[in-house]
């Protein structure tokens, strides 16, 4: 009887290690999540916010694509007050 079942767990201990790949580790899993679709340079216009879809995650929108777009925004509304400015000071180039 003992013999019997030390053989069923042999047995499923090498099915498991076949599942998992033979001892080796699995290769990293690949980013899935969709694009935010907003476009990567230049201002961002009304429609480029209005198509902007974020993945979600277990509670909610992933934090990190909505704090990437919102420093992304706050950059380029610092960049449109700062610009009368500029104009002020004889058109200095923007930083």
């Amino acid at each position: 009887m003992w013999v019997f079942a030390i053989l069923i767990v042999l047995a499923m201990g090498g099915v498991a290690m076949v599942a998992a790949g033979r001892g080796t580790p699995l290769q990293p899993a690949g980013d899935d999540r969709p694009p935010t679709l907003a476009s990567r340079e230049g201002p961002l216009g009304s429609e480029d916010l209005r198509r902007v879809r974020f993945s979600l995650a277990f509670r909610g929108y992933r934090m990190s694509e909505v704090d990437a777009l919102l420093d992304r925004l706050a950059a380029e509304r610092e960049q449109t007050a700062d610009a009368p400015a500029r104009e002020a000071r004889g058109g200095d180039p923007a930083p």
